[in-house]
């Protein structure tokens, strides 16, 4: 069984389907050089994300060895090192969950042909989706690119089938221990270090997923009404758990269409789920979205070269408290609020003019929750470049959407402290204020915090005038 984005025992496809068709199982996990390389390359030793993986298999190892087994873990590229250890243990098969990212289906294609050559095979399995691939299509037969009749199609394709669970325990027998002893290469052998997941209290492994889910369902009536302010305890914060596949996504679609049938809370989670999935079926059918826009069109537009707005913007130097308390909070916990993800998002593509492929990459470097799909997504869908996208004329006023959702300023006052002794009235565009004021209250714009990088009005008809080119034919 080889773990990559399932790391839990419960309720796993693959796991299933490899216990009870195999009389001898090992368990196997790949640090991929392939992605880790980069990371370092980039300076990122103290990776949350790969701490986050680290914690979760030594809890998946422990679990395995209650049953009679242990976890394999091996540092290599994974293309090659899976193929060289199923030679090692002498394995007819190796089991593995689908992942849909380009590399990663470039990655199981070479698996495949490595095992291939050699006698064996690759079987791989639905795990991290409801619905993957072409399960959910137009009535044409093609894959959908707007949300709300996906959306249907999805709702309508469900049955209680698709929700089960795969039983794991009663097939546990058939785990075994490696052929020699096996330990879990430290974080410092892999070339990192320990992040800092302790003080930012996110804990993981499926126990992590767990307590967070439980908390989450005290709390899913209110997500509808909750979910837009970042300052209120609104979202699930099970991103990450989903990500690496701590949590089961059947587990968690299961509770939402029950709880859906007399809660408006939770048939909006549900809605959430089910764009997860959106953006995953577009990047499956799409991968060029990676790298260009999905709607061709967009990508007549010219960007500006801008390193030092670029700069302010991933810094949290812009002078709009909101979109910088937003950076702060990336940047410090390696989380965004979804609704600040909009906001920031499109103060850089369309207030600074700066590429969203920019904005998307910075992303990708710092959250800890980066799903290739869902970020991908959210930036084109920001950009209007994308599927089922705003409209390109649709721009947030950064400080009308500080109004509104951070309305007391709490969110803003927690990560920018200079900015605490204005009232709820003043915090959200305090270079208005007159000096005295900002004298009074500690934070003198210029000194204490930036002035507006652009003026929002001018950098809206600016981009009016960037984005006509779309219309030409």
């Amino acid at each position: 069984m080889w773990f990559r984005r399932d790391l839990r025992l419960a309720d796993n496809a693959a796991l299933h389907h490899c216990l009870k068709s195999a009389r001898r199982v090992y368990a196997a996990f790949v640090f991929d050089r392939a992605i880790l390389d980069e990371l370092l390359a980039e300076g990122l030793a103290a990776d949350r994300r790969v701490d986050f993986i680290h914690r979760s298999l030594h809890e998946l190892d422990a679990e395995l060895r209650v049953h009679g087994g242990a976890l394999i873990v091996r540092h290599g590229v994974a293309a090659d090192e899976m193929v060289r250890l199923a030679d090692e243990l002498r394995v007819d098969a190796v089991f593995a969950n689908h992942d849909y990212e380009p590399y990663a289906i470039e990655r199981d294609a070479q698996v495949a042909a490595g095992l291939r050559a050699a006698g064996r095979r690759l079987h791989t399995f639905k795990d991290q989706v409801i619905f993957e691939r072409d399960e959910v299509l137009t009535g044409a037969g093609r894959p959908f690119s707007v949300f709300t009749p996906y959306k249907n199609a999805w709702l309508k394709t469900l049955t209680p089938f698709h929700l089960r669970s795969y039983e794991v325990q009663k097939y546990h027998a058939a785990l075994a221990p490696p052929p020699a002893p096996a330990a879990i290469p430290s974080l410092q052998a892999l070339g990192f270090k320990q992040s800092d997941l302790d003080e930012l209290k996110v804990a993981a492994g499926t126990r992590g997923g767990g307590l967070l889910f439980d908390d989450f369902k005290t709390r899913i009536d209110h997500y509808r009404e909750a979910r837009d302010y970042p300052a209120v305890r609104g979202p699930s914060y099970l991103s990450v758990h989903l990500r690496f596949g701590t949590v089961s996504i059947r587990d968690l679609a299961r509770f939402a269409c029950e709880r859906s049938l007399q809660s408006a809370g939770a048939a909006t989670w549900l809605s959430e789920l089910i764009w997860r999935e959106f953006y995953q079926q577009v990047l499956y059918h799409h991968p060029q979205v990676t790298t260009a826009s999905f709607r061709p069109e967009y990508d007549r537009i010219r960007w500006d070269d801008a390193p030092q707005l670029f700069a302010a913007w991933c810094e949290g130097r812009t002078g709009y408290p909101l979109v910088d308390a937003a950076m702060a909070q990336i940047n410090r916990t390696g989380y965004m609020h979804n609704r600040l993800r909009m906001v920031t998002a499109s103060f850089l593509t369309k207030d600074l003019g700066i590429d969203w492929r920019a904005g998307e990459r910075y992303f990708a470097r710092r959250l800890i929750d980066f799903d290739l799909a869902a970020n991908n997504g959210g930036w084109q869908w920001a950009a209007s470049s994308g599927c089922d996208a705003q409209p390109y004329f649709r721009i947030f006023n950064p400080v009308a959407q500080s109004e509104k959702f951070d309305p007391d300023g709490r969110f803003i006052r927690r990560y920018l402290p200079q900015l605490a002794n204005l009232s709820a009235k003043e915090i959200h565009a305090p270079w208005l204020l007159s000096r005295e004021r900002q004298q009074e209250a500690g934070c003198v714009i210029g000194s204490d915090y930036p002035p507006p990088i652009v003026e929002h009005a001018e950098a809206r008809a600016r981009t009016l005038a960037r984005y006509a080119v779309v219309k030409q034919r």
